[in-house]
């Protein structure tokens, strides 16, 4: 029994945060990206090209959402990570 219960507690633990990777540009904005209806209007001018940042928000579902962008050689942004977590308590 307690083993059931061990493994139910794992399986939900897995479920609450989801991750998804893949090669850049893969991934579709969503409202609360940096991209959302597209680049944004100033341009990261001193950051060097290829380096990566992180961008933190909540989506309209209350959960918590981690995006990773960088920076290509045009100066836009594409999102090449992104997680999102499900906060239980």
């Amino acid at each position: 029994m307690t083993r059931i219960v061990l493994a139910a507690i794992a399986a939900l633990s897995l479920a609450a945060c989801t991750t998804a990777t893949g090669t850049g540009g893969s991934f579709q904005p969503i409202p609360g990206s940096i991209t959302y209806g597209g680049q944004p209007r100033t341009k990261l001018t001193k950051a060097p090209i290829g380096s990566t940042f992180g961008h933190m928000f909540y989506d309209s579902r209350g959960r918590q959402v981690d995006e990773t962008y960088r920076i290509q050689p045009d100066r836009s942004l594409v999102i090449v990570n992104r997680v999102t977590r499900i906060d239980y308590l």
